[in-house]
This record gives C-alpha cells, sequence and structure tokens, in this order.
C-alpha cells in the first residue's frame, strides 16, 4: 500500500512539473502577461506623440502662424513694423539678517532728512 501511494505522489509530481515550470507555465504566463501591459503603456505613449507629431505637421503644412510662432520661440525672429519686449524674471534681492541694522540706519537718516525742522517758541529769535 505504500508502494502505491508513493508511485501515485510520483505521478502527480510529475504531472505538475509542466503546469508550474515548464514551456506553458503559469509563471512563464505571467511574466508574458507583464511584458504586454508595459508594452501596452509604451504604445499608448507613442500615439499619443504620434498624434502630436501629425498635428504639427497638419499645421505646419496648412497655416502660416505654425511657422511664426516657431520663428519666434526657437529663433528670435521678430516681424517687420512689430515691437519687441523682453521680460526677465530675476528674484527679488534677499536681505541677510546681518544687513537689517544698516536698512534702519539708511531709513532713519532719510526720514530725519525730509523732516523740515519745526519753529518752537524756546528756538525763535525775539
Amino acid at each position: 500500500m505504500k508502494a502505491l501511494t508513493l508511485i501515485f505522489v510520483i505521478l502527480i509530481a510529475l504531472l505538475q512539473y509542466p503546469l508550474w515550470l515548464g514551456k506553458g507555465s503559469w509563471l512563464r504566463v505571467w511574466n508574458v502577461n507583464q511584458q504586454i501591459s508595459s508594452q501596452k503603456e509604451k504604445n499608448q505613449s507613442l500615439k499619443q506623440r504620434n498624434e502630436t507629431l501629425g498635428a504639427e505637421v497638419r499645421d505646419l503644412k496648412q497655416g502660416n502662424a505654425a511657422i511664426e510662432e516657431r520663428a519666434r520661440s526657437e529663433l528670435g525672429m521678430i516681424k517687420e513694423d512689430e515691437v519687441f519686449y523682453q521680460v526677465i524674471d530675476q528674484p527679488l534681492p534677499t536681505v541677510q539678517p546681518n544687513q537689517l541694522p544698516e536698512i534702519s540706519a539708511i531709513q532713519n537718516t532719510q526720514t530725519e532728512s525730509n523732516v523740515a525742522p519745526v519753529a518752537t517758541p524756546a528756538n525763535s529769535a525775539p
């Protein structure tokens, strides 16, 4: 009886081997499904890029607006009789904590020089 049980266990193990580790195993099927899903994501992003490029090509073939926009942004060109304004973003100057007394001293001298002297009875000449 023990020999028959051992034979059945070995037979079941041999039947299970291709299912788990063989050519068409669950592990390989799972791996291929992962590759398919990642490839679908890549294809979707490439499809969006292709649609964007197609729209840009149609725009370049049909109108001058896209050509003018490219000339302005990439080549820095402007039209004749057109006014060009260049805005440069610069961060505001930062005040260091050790500069605060100097700034307050400058502000005090400016406010003192802007104040006109007031004649008081003690200072007025008779």
